[in-house]
């Protein structure tokens, strides 16, 4: 069934609260019982859209996500709530009252935007995204502050509205897509709709090219729970020049902003290895936590930060380091039967060597109690393993 139109009727709606919860091994079921007194495409439907709800949940949290309305590319594609959050928070700090959400998809950045309140101008082009954002405005009460339009947003006029936000389709039919150029609508699209408007935010892929983010933007790396979740270019933010580099770290918002330092020198391994978010290396501040550590670099081409003193930073997780070895995996099996080492983490930077592997051979059974986290890298060029534990 590709119409929500169903689920939202009083008929669709019961059904949706009684395969609420449905475990997957259930289904069937379920499935069976409902469809004695219920249309089998309409039970279908409402156990498809329950699934999603169910993926949902790490995005928008069990309370939002219940109630919602989702499509796969929906659950897949939609900006996780703590982000759009404090981007919505960003664009009311600019006195912002209005949005043109361009590319809207299910109404995630919508929802937060309103809650906010600042009033929205939600655009999709596919009548089903559309209609599912149009039902999650309802569903969450913020109907009073977004509208919905199906509309192809190259049509659509924005100079009513404080500030533009586009988020562009990143995936194809072969998966994601690299080139921002391939984006849906093109990020050049993008960047021009962003230059007419007073405030604008373009939400791009992380692994955004550096060299591709125009001159006058202002580009920030995001992370939450210390994965990357997105990049923005930023226009009209007054509070930053143009050219400006940030990494953003949630839940915070802890921002670290760019300096134009120099790269790191590169020095011995010291007693702790610093490892920095992903945010921080995707923004190329590793520099800037150097200097906060008063630390150097393992090598001239690994973010691993490395300093003989144990500093406090939210931009980079330390790790006290105990031993280090020439890769080789015979001599890390034996220090980890001496060591009585039950639990091994591998983490990797710079080296061939998948983690897995790595654990499989040189830990095929517990040893004992204790814990040991590995780093694969590369020192002064070298292949080494440094063994440590978090700090």
């Amino acid at each position: 069934m590709n119409d929500l139109a169903p689920l939202l009727t009083p008929e669709g709606r019961a059904l949706l609260d009684a395969v609420r919860g449905t475990a997957p091994a259930d289904e069937l079921a379920v499935a069976t019982r409902l469809r004695r007194e219920h249309p089998a495409g309409l039970v279908s439907a409402a156990l498809g859209q329950a699934r999603l709800r169910q993926r949902a949940e790490a995005k928008f949290g069990a309370e939002d996500a219940g109630r919602m309305f989702f499509t796969p590319n929906g659950v897949e594609q939609s900006t996780r709530a703590s982000v759009a959050a404090y981007r919505a928070e960003r664009l009311g700090e600019l006195g912002v009252a209005s949005v043109a959400d361009l590319c809207c998809g299910i109404g995630g950045d919508a929802i937060a935007l309103a809650r906010a309140g600042i009033r929205v101008l939600a655009v999709d082009r596919d009548p089903l995204t559309a209609a599912a954002a149009r039902a999650n405005a309802d569903a969450l009460g913020l109907a009073g502050l977004i509208e919905v339009r199906e509309a192809d947003v190259t049509d659509v006029d924005t100079t009513a509205y404080d500030a533009v936000f586009v988020d562009p389709a990143r995936r194809g039919g072969r998966g994601r897509i690299f080139d921002p150029e391939a984006y849906s609508p093109p990020l050049s699209w993008a960047v021009e709709a962003a230059r007419k408007a007073p405030h604008a935010a373009l939400k791009v892929a992380p692994g955004i090219p550096h060299e591709a983010v125009p001159a006058e933007a202002e580009a920030e790396w995001i992370s939450d729970g210390g994965d990357v979740k997105e990049a923005v270019l930023w226009f009209g933010t007054r509070t930053a020049a143009p050219g400006t580099v940030r990494a953003t770290l949630l839940p915070g918002p802890r921002t670290l902003r760019g300096r134009g330092l120099p790269d790191p020198e590169v020095r011995s391994v010291g007693r702790y290895l610093y490892e920095p978010d992903g945010a921080v290396i995707r923004a190329h501040l590793v520099a800037e936590v150097a200097e906060e550590l008063d630390g150097g670099l393992l090598d001239a081409t690994i973010a691993y930060v490395t300093s003989d003193e144990l500093r406090p930073t939210p931009y980079a997780s330390a790790y006290e380091i105990t031993d280090r070895l020439p890769f080789n995996v015979k001599k890390l099996k034996a220090l980890l039967r001496e060591r009585e080492v039950g639990i091994l983490t591998v983490k990797k930077r710079g080296s061939a060597v998948e983690p897995e592997e790595l654990r499989r051979k040189a830990l095929p059974k517990p040893q004992g109690p204790n814990a040991v986290t590995v780093f694969l890298t590369r020192v002064a060029g070298a292949p080494t393993m440094l063994l440590g534990h978090p700090v």
